[in-house]
C-alpha cells in the first residue's frame, strides 16, 4: 500500500486495537465478522469501487455500508468498516487487504488474551515448514478443483485439536481464500503479523541439531540487544548447517557457530 492507504490503514488499526482493548467484546467473532466483509468485498467488485469511490462524501459512503451490513454483523464490525470507507484509499482493493489483516489481527488479539500467542507464532512457522516439505500436501491444500468445504475438513483432520484455535482459523481462511497468493507468502505475512501483536521482530533460526534451552535464552538475549526489539525465535534443524548456525531477520543473514557469533555479539555490545 502506498500513500492513503497507508494512513487509512494506520486509522483502521488503531480502531481495532482500541475496541480490543475492551475485554468485553469477543475478538474472534469480531475476525469472523470482518473475514465474511472481507470475502464479500473480494467477490463484488462494482461494490468495491463504490465504497472506495473518491468522488463520493465519506459520509455517503459509510451509510451505504451501515444499510447493507447492519443485520448481518455486529455493531463493532459495522462501526470499524464504516469508519473504514470513510477514509480515502488509492486502491479499492487496499480495503479488501486492509480488512483482511484486520480480520487476522483480530483473531492474534483472542489468541493473546487466551495465553497463546506464542504457541500461535510457532505452529504457523511449523505449518510452513511442513508444507514446504510436502508438494503433495502443498498440492492438496492449493487445488483450485477443491470445493470450500473440502478443504476445510482437509484443515480441520490436519489442524484440528493438535494447534491452537486460532492457527487453525488463521490457515483454514488462507487456504480457503488465497485471494491471489501463494499459500508460502500468506503464511509468512500471518508469522509476520503475530509477531508484530508483541511488537517483536522474528529471526529464523537454523541449525545443525536441536538448541539447548540455554543456547535459546542467550541468542535471543543477544539478538533483542543487537535490534533493539524483542525476538521471537522460529526454530529449525537442518544437519546440513554442520557444526554451525544460520540466522536470518528480514533481509539480513547471519552465518557462524552459535558460540562464535553470540560471544562476537556480546564484545560489539561492550564495546
Amino acid at each position: 500500500m502506498n500513500g492513503a492507504s497507508r494512513e487509512a490503514l494506520a486509522a483502521a488499526r488503531e480502531r481495532l486495537d482500541a475496541l480490543t482493548d475492551n475485554t468485553s467484546v469477543d475478538a474472534a467473532r469480531l475476525a469472523d465478522e470482518l473475514a465474511a466483509v472481507t470475502a464479500l468485498l473480494d467477490r463484488e467488485v462494482s461494490l468495491r469501487r463504490v465504497l472506495t469511490d473518491p468522488a463520493q462524501a465519506g459520509e455517503a459512503k459509510a451509510e451505504l455500508a451501515q444499510r447493507l451490513l447492519g443485520t448481518q454483523v455486529g455493531g463493532e464490525t459495522v462501526d470499524l468498516v464504516s469508519g473504514m470507507v470513510r477514509s480515502r484509499w488509492s486502491q479499492s482493493r487496499d480495503l479488501v487487504d486492509a480488512l483482511e489483516e484486520l480480520a487476522n489481527t483480530a483473531d492474534l488479539t483472542a489468541a493473546q488474551r487466551a495465553g497463546t500467542l506464542d504457541d500461535v507464532e510457532d505452529e504457523l512457522f511449523r505449518f510452513g515448514r511442513i508444507v514446504s516439505s510436502s508438494p503433495e500436501l502443498r498440492a492438496a491444500l492449493t487445488d483450485r478443483k477443491a470445493t470450500v468445504s473440502a478443504k476445510r475438513e482437509l484443515m480441520r483432520s490436519l489442524l484440528g485439536g493438535r494447534t491452537a484455535a486460532q492457527t487453525e482459523r488463521l490457515v483454514t481462511r488462507l487456504v480457503t481464500a488465497p485471494r491471489g497468493r501463494s499459500l508460502e507468502a500468506g503464511l509468512e505475512s500471518l508469522s509476520k503479523l503475530a509477531a508484530e501483536r508483541r511488537d517483536r521482530m522474528v529471526a529464523v533460526v537454523t541449525s545443525a541439531v536441536p538448541l539447548s534451552d540455554v543456547q535459546k535464552q542467550r541468542l535471543g538475549a543477544a539478538l533483542a540487544k543487537l535490534y533493539g526489539r524483542q525476538m521471537h525465535l522460529n526454530l529449525d534443524v537442518d544437519p546440513d548447517v554442520v557444526g554451525g548456525i544460520r540466522v536470518q531477520v528480514g533481509d539480513e543473514v547471519i552465518n557462524g557457530s552459535l558460540a562464535d557469533r553470540i560471544a562476537d555479539a556480546e564484545r560489539r555490545l561492550a564495546s
